[in-house]
């Protein structure tokens, strides 16, 4: 959590401490959650940080890219994969192994497969963004 705290807190030197905070929490403990444990987890947050607004990250143009890769794998774009793609990536920028778990046919393959071709199309066309 601290290394993507201190990541958010480079890359956005504006926001203030709690925020980063509470977004850094968020994206790490996030994609490890059940859905049921999402709202407990969310009022925990809004508990601890009473007046602190969260707004959603802004991926731009990762998400275009992940929607137009789900879109050329003959896939519809649907928001709940497109999240889950996004958690995987964020995961990847804070852990050093990962494993994803879920059962057959859940699109565990199709997840990773897509944030790998959003990747290697980002690259390509030229993003200087060095995590992909």
């Amino acid at each position: 959590m601290l290394v993507m705290a201190g990541s958010l807190k480079r890359a956005n030197p504006d926001l203030i401490e709690d925020s980063v905070l509470i977004r850094a929490m968020r994206d790490a403990n996030v994609p490890k959650f059940m859905v049921e444990d999402l709202p407990l987890f969310a009022a925990i947050i809004q508990d601890l940080f009473p007046s602190i607004e969260i707004t959603a990250n802004d991926y731009g143009k990762l998400e275009v890219t992940i929607r137009e890769m789900i879109v050329d794998a003959n896939l519809q774009p649907e928001n709940g994969f497109v999240t889950k793609v996004i958690q995987l990536y964020e995961t990847f920028n804070v852990r050093f192994g990962v494993m994803i778990v879920g059962a057959t046919g859940a699109g565990k393959t199709r997840c990773y497969e897509v944030l790998q071709n959003t990747f290697i199309t980002m690259r390509e066309r030229g993003d200087p963004n060095q995590t992909f």
